[in-house]
């Protein structure tokens, strides 16, 4: 049995592994709140609607969900709430400042030789 690492950047590797398995496990919570919330309801006269006729309701529901994803995702983009939120985590990441003072450097270097000529 191979020996486990347990370095800085394994931990990294481990977090990112974590973090992308939470949001799947994102979408089955989704699921399981409908389904409560649907069986909360399902005494009334919708959610007897909905229940008799689960064979039409369910996939109905499920193109309403996607439709309300797209657009919210859509507003996520329109608003630049994504971009934001990117350009706030690099710069708190080190390797993207280092990046980008390597850029400012040559693109002044660039303009002072543009100059020259």
């Amino acid at each position: 049995m191979s020996k486990i690492k347990a370095n800085k950047k394994s931990l990294i590797r481990w977090k990112v592994y974590i973090d992308r398995a939470r949001m799947y496990i994102g979408y089955a919570q989704f699921l399981m709140i409908v389904f409560v919330l649907l069986e909360a309801y399902k005494d009334t006269s919708v959610g007897q609607l909905i229940f008799e006729n689960l064979i039409v309701s369910a996939p109905i529901l499920f193109i309403i969900f996607i439709g309300l994803s797209l657009i919210i995702g859509r507003l996520d983009t329109v608003f630049g709430l994504r971009e934001e939120e990117l350009r706030n985590s690099s710069s708190s990441n080190p390797v993207m400042r280092e990046l980008l003072a390597k850029i400012d450097l040559l693109t002044a270097e660039i303009k002072e030789l543009k100059e020259e000529k």
